[in-house]
Order: C-alpha cells, then structure tokens, then sequence
C-alpha cells in the first residue's frame, strides 16, 4: 500500500494517505482575533482547501475531531458547522474542551477522509 505525504514539512505533513483513506493534521484558524463563528469556518475552509487538494471534498469526510478552548463555544461552532457539513454525507464527530496550543485559538478540528 502506497504512503502519500501532502505537504511534508521538518515536523509533520498537511495529510497523510494510505490507499485510500486520508488523515488530515489539525486544521486550526490563523486569524485568533476572530470570535468561534469566524475561527470555525476557516477551519471548515482549510478541511474544505485539503480535501480539494487531494482529490476530494467535505462529502469524503468521514470522521472529525472537533476541539474548543471553551466549552460555551458548542453552540456557535455547531451553528456554522450546520451550515458547511454535507447533510447527505455527514461524518461522525466528536467534540471536546481541551487546552489548545496559541492563546486566543478557540477551536481546531482533525479530520479523516475516504477517497
């Protein structure tokens, strides 16, 4: 079974496909001045920008880990992840509070693929 490494960089890779499953890294926002609303749908663009970039789209998403800074944060979060997920394709998901790596970061999400 072929590796494919998209993006590989000195610490880690953009994705990872194995056949036909792609592992994406955390997709997380740049702009951290931007409340959940906007954080979540650029990190909801960049799922979009990979999956694209290898061939695919949010309908071959199968599974997301979805992470907030914040708890009180779910209902905005799932507000716009409502208006962006394929309501025909709808992956599983998980969502969880953790402490994340750069102050201001509210969200990020790791998604799995199927191609």
């Amino acid at each position: 079974m072929t590796v494919y490494r998209h993006k590989p960089g000195a610490r880690m890779s953009h994705a990872v496909r194995v056949g036909d499953i792609v592992f994406l890294a955390g997709q997380i926002p740049q702009d951290l001045t931007g409340d959940i609303a906007a954080q979540t749908r650029e990190v909801l663009d960049g799922i979009d920008r990979v999956m694209k970039e290898l061939g695919g789209d949010k309908s071959n998403v199968v599974s997301v880990q979805v992470w907030l800074s914040d708890m009180s944060d779910f209902q905005g979060m799932n507000s716009v992840w409502d208006e962006w997920v394929d309501k025909e394709n709808p992956p599983a998901r998980a969502t969880g509070g953790v402490a994340l790596a750069r102050p201001g970061m509210r969200v990020e999400m790791i998604a799995t693929g199927h191609l």
